[in-house]
């Protein structure tokens, strides 16, 4: 039967763990530093392989469809695992399925640098995403069973900085190594970080795990939810292939929400469930969810085309376009931190509007952007998009983990890192079909207002999507003036994209903040509940 209440008691006493073994296991913050190692390389790894991913395509001889899937494999392991990680931590102990995910993902890492195939790449990778299924939420649980309350907010605030700074340092890792060395140098890196992660973690991290007693497990839950959300991430991330209302897209998105919404309906009438309904009673969980899906909506997709504007519009390498965002990377270094600071003091109900305001602006600021404009008007929106989405990530990941119980940490950590891999995958997808819709709408009239020949200028629809990533369709045979035009027009086009989902990000930003602000209680709501 569902529960009428969310209990909330004020130590992790409630949980069950062996005594700490000396000073190591019983200090909170080696066990924040302990999972860092962990949540850094999961994080690296997801951004520096979009740099490799050209690479891979051409040593491996693969298809664009081919190459798709070493993104869409890990993305469909990874959602249909990480509320499972989280309730096998909780259950069976965080520490040890931690361990395991770590250790499984820097085998997979590995495996997949040596694979020598493109369908190896794909297979290991969908591996990756299983054992990241397993580590992510456990970093959440963990650290939610060590932290007091009042100091919980400033460890996710530092967890939250970690993972921005990896996900930044992505494109100037993945770049160096692809440059200097080669694509598979992209994953063997994480060995070393993970042998460095285990090693600290068998050291340091106490075992906890919830007083669940002899609970059956909830295998029809579990099913319902990963084939649910297989479906809708499967159809987000074809909808900018298969087109977002084709019958594929529309069908497979469908039948994934009626899934989602059957099993929402299961899990009220169980007595112990996958994921309790009752954490959605707390106004500020449900908000943080909502808000945490759109932080990495917004902070996934617009990275996609600011690398794709740096590259192949301005010319620059995946190291040079890397520096250049390095003032994202340092301001959410500060934005962490200080939201967390923030979040203690006044709550979520700040933190949260403000973050997603300063997005805005940052989205609204790039409206300013031409094919030639100089890095004066680039770094400004850089800043305050680190600093909006660094605040946003503390502050909605301490509404998520820290309104719900001790004993359901694993399984709000598994939430929230489900709502930010469907909000990330969301992004990219669904500014990617802006930017192509609105290059295939302008792009003639582009060309010809450069100077290209009607004529020619109808021939080169064909090019749309190469035009949509902003690479222009040039050949070295064309004549210089011909090619000039061709380059000025496919830019200009290519810029109406990043334009239309600017606006329409800013102002999903605008209605996140207000939603935030009309959403969340005063912090006496979570004081009373603790």
């Amino acid at each position: 039967m569902s529960s009428t209440s969310v209990d909330r008691p004020t130590t992790p006493a409630a949980e069950t763990a062996p005594p700490a073994s000396g000073r190591l296991r019983s200090n909170p913050w080696l066990t924040l530093l302990a999972v860092a190692f962990g949540l850094f390389m999961v994080q690296l790894d997801g951004s520096v392989v979009a740099i490799a991913n050209p690479e891979i395509g051409s040593d491996l001889h693969a298809s664009t469809a081919e190459l798709q899937w070493v993104t869409n494999a890990y993305l469909l392991a990874l959602a249909a695992t990480l509320i499972l990680g989280g309730k096998l931590g909780d259950r069976f102990g965080r520490r040890t399925y931690y361990l395991v995910g770590v250790a499984g993902f820097t085998l997979a890492s590995t495996a997949i640098g040596l694979s020598g195939s493109i369908e190896g790449v794909v297979a290991f990778r969908a591996l990756q995403g299983v054992f990241g299924g397993l580590l992510m939420p456990n970093t959440l649980g963990l650290l939610r069973s060590v932290f007091p309350p009042k100091k919980f907010g400033m460890a996710v605030g530092i967890w939250a900085m970690v993972s921005a700074v990896a996900t930044a340092l992505g494109p100037i890792v993945g770049g160096l190594l692809v440059e200097h060395v080669n694509w598979e140098t992209v994953f063997y890196i994480n060995a070393p970080i993970g042998v460095i992660a285990i090693v600290f973690g068998i050291l340091v991290l106490p075992e906890s795990r919830s007083a669940t007693g002899r609970e059956r497990f909830d295998i029809p839950g579990l099913v319902l939810l990963a084939l649910g959300l297989l479906a809708v991430v499967f159809g987000v991330v074809k909808g900018e292939t298969w087109g977002w209302a084709s019958a594929g897209t529309l069908g497979c998105v469908a039948a994934g929400l009626v899934l989602l919404f059957v099993f929402g309906w299961y899990e009220t009438r169980v007595a112990h469930p996958l994921l309790p309904m009752r954490l959605f009673r707390s106004r500020a969980l449900t908000v943080g969810a909502i808000i945490t899906a759109l932080n990495f909506f917004v902070m996934l997709g617009v990275i996609f085309f600011v690398m794709l504007y740096l590259q192949n519009v301005r010319g620059f390498t995946p190291v040079e376009a890397g520096v250049r965002t390095l003032p994202l990377s340092l301001a959410s270094l500060v934005a962490s931190p200080l939201g967390a600071a923030l979040t203690q003091r006044f709550g979520p109900r700040l933190t949260m509007p403000l973050g997603m305001l300063l997005q805005a602006a940052s989205c609204f600021g790039m409206l300013t952007w031409q094919t030639d404009s100089s890095y004066a008007t680039m770094w400004p929106p850089f800043v305050a998009l680190g600093l909006g989405v660094g605040m946003v990530m503390s502050a909605s990941s301490d509404a998520i983990v820290g309104n719900a119980p001790v004993r359901d940490g694993g399984v709000a950590g598994g939430l929230q890192a489900t709502t930010l891999q469907i909000g990330g995958a969301l992004g990219t997808s669904v500014l990617v079909s802006l930017i192509s819709g609105k290059v295939g709408a302008t792009l003639t009239g582009e060309l010809t207002g450069a100077g290209v020949p009607p004529a020619v200028a109808h021939g080169m629809r064909e090019a749309e999507d190469a035009v949509a990533m902003g690479v222009a369709p040039v050949s070295g045979d064309m004549p210089a003036g011909l090619r000039a035009a061709v380059v000025e027009g496919s830019g200009q086009a290519f810029m109406n994209g990043v334009h239309l989902a600017v606006v329409v990000t800013g102002v999903l930003c605008v209605l996140g903040a207000v939603l935030a602000a009309a959403g969340i209680r005063r912090r006496a709501e979570r004081s009373a509940d603790h």
